[in-house]
C-alpha cells in the first residue's frame, strides 16, 4: 500500500500493467528493424503498421496520417517548425494564444528570432480564447494557427471546432495540441477540421518518449529530422517498436474506460470541492467548471504561499503541481494564471493543481482533500 497519493497525473501518469506487460514482452520478442527486409524486420513493420492503423481509427484518421515522434513535445515542434519551413515563401505570420504549452510557445519565441511575427492571443479570467479575436487576427500572409486542445494547468477546454470552421475559408494551417486531452475526450479531427494535432504516451499510461503527429493528407509539413526514409520521409530515425506496442496498448485501454474515467475524475472533483466548503475554506476554482478537462482541477486558496503550500503538501504524501511540470522546480508564475489574472493577481502565488488518474480512489481523494484542508488551515494562520 503506498504511503502517498499521487495527485499529478497531468504531469506524467504510471504505466499501466498490460501496457507493461506488451512492452516487455515486444522488447523480448520484436527486435527487428522496421525497414528491414527480412523476417524480423517484417514481423516489426507488421506491428508498426497496425498500432498506425489503431492510432488513426482513435481520432478518425487514416494510418497515412500518422508520424510517430518521440512526444508531445517533439510533436508539437514538428508541427511547428515543419509548417513554417514548408510555406515561409507564403508568409510569415503565426497565431496562438498566451496560455499554451511550453513546447508551443518557446518554438514560436523562436521563430520570431528568426524573422516570423507570431500574434500571442489573450484569453478570459477562465482561460479561454475568443473565436473572435482568432478572426481578427487573421491576415492574409497568416501560415500557422495553433492552440491546445485542453490546457494542462487549468483544464480550460478551447472551442477547436469553432476555430476549424473558422478557418475553413482561410489558407492557414490549424494546429493543435492535444497532449492534454487525448484518451479522456472523445476527439475527432474531421469534426475538429484541423490539419496537424499532437499526442503524447505517458500522460495516459503509456510509456515516455512516444507520442504522434496526425498531418491531414495534403498538409504541407518539411522534415526536420534527416537521415533515412522512416514515417514516409517525414520523421528520420528507426521505429521505436516496443513503445508504439505499448502506446497502441494504452490507447486501446484508454477508449475502453473513457466514458468510466470521465464520469470518476468529475466524482473525484465534487469530492474535493465538497471537503473544502465544508472545511469553511476560502477558495475557487481556476479555469472553466463545466467545459473542461475532467481529470485536471486547480484551485486558488486565499492566504497561501505555493512554495511553502507544495512542500507541506509533499511532507504530507500528497503529491501534486502548482503550474506546468516542464517548469517545476521554478518560481516563476504560472504564464497561465498571468494570462488569465494579471501580472499581480493572487492567483499566482495560492494556486494548486490537483489532476486524477489510474488507481485512484474515493478513499484517497478524501483523505487528500482533508489533508489539504489541515494544511491550508495552519498555513493561513501564519
Amino acid at each position: 500500500m503506498n504511503s502517498y497519493i499521487y495527485l499529478d497525473h497531468a504531469a506524467t501518469s504510471p504505466m499501466n500493467g498490460q501496457v507493461i506487460e506488451a512492452m516487455t514482452t515486444a522488447m523480448q520478442e520484436v527486435f527487428g528493424n522496421a525497414s528491414s527486409i527480412h523476417k524480423a524486420g517484417r514481423e516489426a513493420r507488421k506491428y508498426l503498421d497496425d498500432a498506425r492503423e489503431l492510432l488513426a481509427k482513435s481520432i478518425g484518421a487514416q494510418a497515412g496520417e500518422i508520424i510517430f515522434t518521440s512526444g508531445g513535445t517533439e510533436a508539437d515542434n514538428m508541427a511547428i517548425l515543419g509548417t513554417v519551413y514548408a510555406r515561409a515563401n507564403e508568409g510569415k505570420h503565426i497565431i496562438t494564444t498566451q496560455v499554451e504549452h511550453h513546447a508551443v510557445l518557446h518554438t514560436c519565441e523562436k521563430l520570431e528570432r528568426d524573422g516570423f511575427e507570431v500574434t500571442y492571443l489573450p484569453v478570459d479570467q477562465k482561460g479561454r480564447v475568443a473565436i473572435e479575436d482568432v478572426q481578427k487576427a487573421l491576415r492574409d500572409d497568416t501560415i500557422l494557427v495553433t492552440i491546445m486542445y485542453g490546457n494542462n494547468e487549468v483544464g480550460t477546454i478551447q472551442p477547436i471546432a469553432e476555430i476549424g470552421a473558422l478557418l475553413r475559408e482561410h489558407s492557414a494551417i490549424f494546429h493543435t495540441d492535444a497532449v492534454q486531452a487525448y484518451g479522456l475526450e472523445s476527439i475527432d479531427v474531421n469534426e475538429l477540421q484541423v490539419d496537424l494535432l499532437s499526442v503524447s504516451a505517458h500522460k495516459i499510461n503509456g510509456p515516455k518518449g512516444v507520442g504522434f503527429l496526425y498531418q491531414k493528407a495534403g498538409t504541407p509539413l518539411a522534415s526536420y529530422a534527416l537521415g533515412g526514409a522512416q514515417e514516409k520521409k517525414r520523421r528520420a530515425g528507426t521505429e521505436n517498436i516496443p513503445a508504439i506496442i505499448a502506446f497502441a496498448t494504452a490507447v486501446q485501454v484508454a477508449n475502453e474506460l473513457r466514458e468510466e474515467k470521465r464520469s470518476l475524475y468529475n466524482h473525484f472533483k465534487q469530492i474535493m470541492l465538497a471537503v473544502f466548503s465544508q472545511e469553511k475554506l476560502a477558495f475557487h476554482v481556476n479555469g472553466d467548471e463545466v467545459d473542461s478537462l475532467p481529470h485536471v482541477l486547480n484551485i486558488s486558496f486565499a492566504g497561501m504561499e505555493v512554495e511553502s503550500f507544495l512542500v507541506n503538501l509533499d511532507m504530507a504524501g500528497i503529491y501534486v503541481s502548482s503550474g506546468s511540470a516542464c517548469t517545476a522546480g521554478s518560481i516563476d508564475p504560472s504564464h497561465v494564471l498571468v494570462a488569465m489574472f494579471g501580472q499581480s493577481a493572487e492567483e499566482l502565488r495560492n494556486s494548486i493543481r490537483f489532476s486524477f488518474g489510474q488507481g485512484l480512489t474515493e478513499k484517497d481523494i478524501q483523505d487528500a482533500a482533508e489533508k489539504t484542508a489541515q494544511i491550508v488551515k495552519k498555513l493561513a494562520k501564519k
